[in-house]
């Protein structure tokens, strides 16, 4: 009498394209898996920020327009011109100096990654592309506006320990608005560097925002049918409002400079956030 065979086991199917099924149970990973979320994007995006060499050139460069120009400015003037100015306002030309070093970090922050082709690993790691832009624009703007803070913050605190008691106009609310404007200028730029994609392009149209502003007037005051239109560009320029900010200006604090640049900026972001979803990489 025969002994009876053990049953064959079963062969599972080829699994399509050529590719070996896995046998038995499946395989399950001792790494435990979390839930990824804005604080992964933000602590991604703060890792690459402070790597690269462009951060500490650019802020670098800025910290030194903003501190010797301010030392050199606050060191020539006398007790008596603090009478209608705030002591920040020896900040003021380090400031509008060194807006140029916080657009073109605002661009590189962006732009560069789509230079290199690292964009395509940080979207492979993070596919919630509008977590990515909005990590990129948190850690910028933190990291912008502390550095330009705190630096003419400093100055104006030098600048009423060498003039003390020559100016009694307030000037802590003058050193955070100018910090938050060049701040807010340099997210404008990040999101011109998110719609375009290049480096250069992208630069050179902030120093058109910045530039042809200042120098447009010129040319549209000669005209009386342009006079007004001028005027307007003129009032509200980079330079001019920086100048009312600080009080060089005695027309206005510069409020409604900053409400147009942050209304001009939240548009450009919601521009880059719509192209972002709708293009490749």
């Amino acid at each position: 009498m025969s002994t009876p065979q053990p049953p064959m086991p079963q062969q599972s199917a080829p699994a399509p394209g050529g590719w070996q099924a896995p046998q038995g149970s499946s395989y399950t990973s001792p790494i435990p898996i979390t839930r990824t979320h804005l604080g992964h994007a933000l602590a991604s995006e703060w890792t690459k920020i402070k790597s690269v060499r462009s951060t500490v050139w650019t802020l670098g460069v800025f910290l030194v327009l903003v501190f010797s120009s301010s030392l050199l400015i606050a060191s020539q003037m006398r007790d008596e011109d603090f009478v209608d100015l705030p002591y920040s306002f020896s900040a003021f030309i380090g400031l509008m100096l060194g807006q140029i070093c916080l657009i073109t970090l605002g661009v590189l922050v962006v732009s560069s990654e789509y230079g290199t082709g690292m964009i395509r690993t940080t979207f492979t790691a993070s596919p919630q592309r509008h977590r990515v832009l909005t990590a990129k624009f948190l850690i910028f703007f933190a990291l912008a506006f502390g550095v330009s803070f705190a630096s003419v913050f400093l100055m104006g605190a030098l600048t009423a320990g060498m003039h003390s008691g020559a100016s009694d106009v307030p000037w802590v609310g003058s050193a955070f608005k100018g910090s938050l404007y060049v701040s807010v200028l340099g997210v404008l730029s990040l999101a011109v560097g998110s719609i375009l994609r290049h480096s250069a392009g992208a630069i050179t149209a902030m120093m058109g925002v910045v530039l042809l502003p200042a120098i447009l007037p010129a040319f549209l005051l000669i005209s009386e049918s342009t006079r007004k239109v001028g005027e307007k560009i003129l009032d509200y320029n980079a330079i001019n409002s920086l100048a009312k900010i600080f009080g060089a200006d005695s027309e206005g604090g510069g409020t409604s400079q900053l409400v147009l640049l942050l209304v001009v900026t939240a548009a450009a972001v919601a521009g880059a956030f719509a192209l972002l979803e709708k293009r490749d990489v």
